[in-house]
């Protein structure tokens, strides 16, 4: 039933409901239940409509929302869907795992005082509504183009710019080192977040759509970034970052002490179905154990609210500033606090204590100082402060660098920052070997979904731009 808009004056914003904290522990399911259409259409006439849309200039993909959500709102659900689509190439993800606490929702003018449209959750509903009634079609290029991109990595940079490139009617091989595609949405995000099934059903629209996947392919030791180059007409790096940050303390070589991707690849593995040694052996099974994970960001909040689902006696996170100052999400802050997560701001770790195994975490307390360059307050150690906490299993979540590409293709002329990041032309997406370009993590560092989404199809726009002047070029020489 079609709604009027401009409603926040008289309709409270509500989200989907959301699963019980008891209820949701005992599996690894989505916490979120989708809108029912009445709720939608009503949470959607909220929108009022501005001027200026804050939540679309927020939104990394600028996503035409007040258009979408106004459609939403008058039960034109094909055309919301259609509409949300030109812009993201995975309305169906970035619904569910986008931080929009910090993004379109966040900036929602009409946020303060009655809280903001309920942008994602929205947006979750008309595509799972698209899929459902069959509006969700495979890419059908208007015209087959015979030149070929290879994309190293099937993450979502890589397949969103598989995505852009097919509907130009490139054809897009990806090359992934996983024996699935997806990566960091399959491997490194956990169900209750975004389940598999979501991923994989994208995966395969996109091989019905032409996307031909190399799965178990691993750029650097199965072939080469030169034999890529010499394959296909242009290349994709689009790997992301997954050197882990590390840091050396006393007690650092003691057992059960792992890092945040290893913990979540092996319970995302299982839940797959895979057979996991190091899990099946406990070693990253936190099950009847004291977990204390270590940082602040979304990956420590996947790590800690992972733990707790999997029966850990007790779920303790570490963070050296306070709960303002935190990087992570806040909803995701909230959602884990439900879950039994205990949080201690204010602390950082001095030393791991055991004989052969971590039994106890030492920490010291913080306070925090003048803020530095970057305009954040500088954590001090608050003298004579040490304490401990019971620890079965340590996991360090501080975050992802760049690998050395340049070393792992064999490329030395492919330039890095200083940050190890691949060196790009921001306007073309190319790096400084002829004919290869690069995006998502590989070039901002470690970052958001919906980034690397943009990022891809931006690669995409510089690829075609690329192709289309090279044919132009030879066929002009060829004229003449």
């Amino acid at each position: 039933m079609a709604q009027d808009l401009l409603k926040f004056v008289s309709v409270e914003r509500e989200t989907p409901d959301k699963r019980l904290a008891a209820e949701r522990l005992g599996d690894f399911g989505e916490i979120y239940r989708n809108y029912l259409p009445e709720g939608a259409a009503e949470q959607a006439s909220r929108c009022s409509q501005c001027g200026i849309p804050f939540c679309q200039a927020h939104c990394p993909l600028y996503n035409n929302i007040p258009d979408w959500l106004m459609l939403t709102a008058e039960g034109r659900l094909e055309e919301a869907y259609e509409l949300a689509a030109a812009t993201n190439t995975f309305p169906e993800i970035c619904g569910r795992i986008c931080p929009q606490d910090r993004l379109c929702e966040g900036n929602c003018v009409i946020e303060k005082g009655f809280g903001g449209v309920t942008i994602g959750a929205v947006e979750n509903f008309i595509t799972e509504t698209a899929f459902a009634a069959g509006w969700v079609k495979p890419v059908r290029p208007r015209r087959e183009r015979e030149e070929s991109v290879g994309i190293v990595g099937g993450g979502p940079a890589g397949l969103a710019a598989a995505d852009w490139l097919r509907r130009k009617g490139y054809q897009a091989h990806v090359y992934d080192r996983y024996d699935r595609i997806g990566g960091l949405l399959l491997y490194g995000i956990p169900n209750f977040k975004l389940e598999k099934d979501t991923v994989e059903r994208r995966a395969r629209l996109l091989a019905e759509g032409g996307v031909v996947f190399h799965t178990d392919c691993e750029v650097g030791r199965g072939v080469s970034l030169a034999e890529l180059r010499e394959r296909h007409d242009a290349v994709l790096v689009a790997t992301g970052v997954y050197k882990f940050r590390d840091f050396s303390m006393p007690g650092s070589g003691l057992k059960n002490i792992v890092q945040a991707m290893e913990y979540l690849t092996a319970s995302n593995r299982k839940g797959l179905g895979d057979r996991v040694e190091a899990f099946d052996s406990g070693a990253l099974d936190a099950r009847g154990k004291h977990v204390v994970v270590i940082g602040g960001g979304d990956t420590a909040m996947d790590c800690v609210r992972t733990a707790v689902r999997q029966g850990a006696k007790s779920v303790k996170c570490l963070y050296r500033r306070d709960r303002a100052n935190m990087p992570g999400s806040m909803r995701e802050v909230t959602h884990a606090e439900e879950e039994g997560v205990e949080f201690v701001w204010l602390a950082a770790p001095e030393a791991f204590l055991g004989d052969d195994v971590v039994r106890e975490v030492r920490a010291l307390r913080m306070r925090l100082g003048v803020p530095d360059a970057g305009g954040r307050r500088t954590p001090q150690v608050v003298p004579d402060s040490s304490f401990k906490m019971p620890c079965d299993l340590a996991i360090k979540a501080l975050g992802f660098d760049p690998e050395d590409l340049p070393a792992a293709f064999d490329e030395p002329e492919l330039g890095v920052t200083r940050w190890g990041t691949l060196k790009i032309n921001y306007k073309t997406m190319a790096t400084k070997l002829g004919g290869v370009f690069a995006a998502g993590d590989i070039i901002r560092g470690a970052s958001l979904v919906v980034w690397a989404i943009r990022d891809g199809r931006d690669a995409a726009d510089g690829i075609d731009a690329y192709l289309s002047a090279k044919i132009a070029d030879e066929a002009e020489r060829a004229a003449a």
